[in-house]
């Protein structure tokens, strides 16, 4: 009998491909022989290709007409068991109907935010777990995976490694922790003064400098974490991704909101905590990192306050319940969970 072939869906952005990556392993375990093709969006084509869950990675730029137009060929010249749409987008779920995937499986209309986007599917499935990651592994299951989710593991090549140690000796740096004050809106981050103040608690208490990992658009964050610290002496961080895994991978720990490079940095296993507000850590949340053995690795720390409101709401100044959260109980966090890391 012929492996099935899988269409596996997720355009982005950083942090949902992170949470995806369970439910594909979860496929990959249950089909070690599979074709499992991805589509993606060119940013996130070597993130993907970094897990060695998938067989091909076909990058789709969903606002070019060219690019729409060439994966849809594509499929169409292609034998699928079934598409997995992991977004529930319009974007996303067209893509297989377009291109003649005859089985389509998808959110059903209490998971997804878009109108009537579960129309497009053959398989609606209606969520019955909390976590994103655990959600998408339904969607696994429905598609005739033995388990929702898996192990995976994310390779951070050897130029990107290399790249990062010239960037740390030259700063001086040997044992460090990274802080993201950055997100993909203002009002789910921790303020810079906030990360600033941290900044300079931590190199008083642990003895350990800072690197402050910044995106496109956020220099004014990191210029405000780096004023508050003082002579803390943080350095500052902007780089590609390849390099930034593996700036992530060998850092103690890792400070941030719900945010990419907190979930990238989780991914990578490296210790977190995690400062959440008006999102829900039970549903977007540090997921358990296991251990190939099975065991579940050590729990990541989340502060969120109680009676903090959930909204998706985007705000260009930080949420009520993220100014909640004070210095002292990040930086007792950051203690507890790196112990004998410092």
């Amino acid at each position: 009998m012929a492996e099935p072939r899988f269409l596996v869906l997720r355009l982005g952005s950083l942090g949902d491909i992170i949470h995806t990556f369970p439910a594909v392993a979860g496929l990959r375990e249950s089909f070690p022989q599979a074709e499992i093709t991805w589509l993606t969006h060119p940013r996130w084509t070597s993130l993907v290709k970094s897990s060695s869950l998938v067989s091909e990675v076909w990058p789709v730029e969903s606002r070019s007409v060219a690019s729409v137009a060439g994966v849809i060929r594509r499929l169409r010249q292609a034998s699928w068991d079934a598409a997995i749409d992991y977004q529930g987008l319009w974007k996303t779920a067209l893509l297989p109907l377009m291109g003649k995937v005859n089985r389509r499986i998808g959110f059903s209309s209490e998971t997804i935010r878009e109108f009537a986007v579960p129309l497009l599917y053959t398989d609606r499935v209606l969520c019955t777990t909390t976590h994103i990651a655990d959600q998408n592994g339904e969607l696994s299951l429905r598609a005739g995976a033995h388990r929702g989710t898996s192990y995976f593991t994310l390779r951070v090549f050897s130029g990107d490694e290399s790249e990062v140690a010239g960037f740390l000796q030259s700063a001086g740096l040997d044992r460090y922790i990274v802080l993201s004050p950055g997100g993909g809106w203002r009002s789910k981050c921790w303020p810079p003064d906030r990360f600033g103040e941290l900044c300079r608690r931590i190199r008083q208490s642990l003895g350990l400098r800072c690197v402050v990992n910044y995106g496109p658009g956020e220099d004014d964050l990191a210029d405000a974490v780096r004023a508050v610290s003082r002579d803390a002496d943080p350095v500052l961080y902007s780089g590609e991704l390849g390099p930034l895994m593996a700036l992530l991978r060998n850092a103690r720990c890792i400070i941030g909101g719900d945010t990419g490079p907190l979930h990238l940095a989780i991914a990578l296993g490296t210790p977190a905590v995690a400062l959440f507000g008006p999102t829900d850590p039970a549903r977007n949340g540090p997921y358990p990192r296991r251990v190939s053995s099975g065991a579940t690795a050590h729990e990541d720390i989340v502060l969120r306050v109680r009676n903090s409101v959930t909204t998706h709401r985007r705000g260009d100044v930080p949420d009520p319940s993220m100014l909640a959260i004070e210095v002292e109980a990040v930086l007792d966090a950051v203690g507890r969970r790196i112990g004998s890391r410092v």
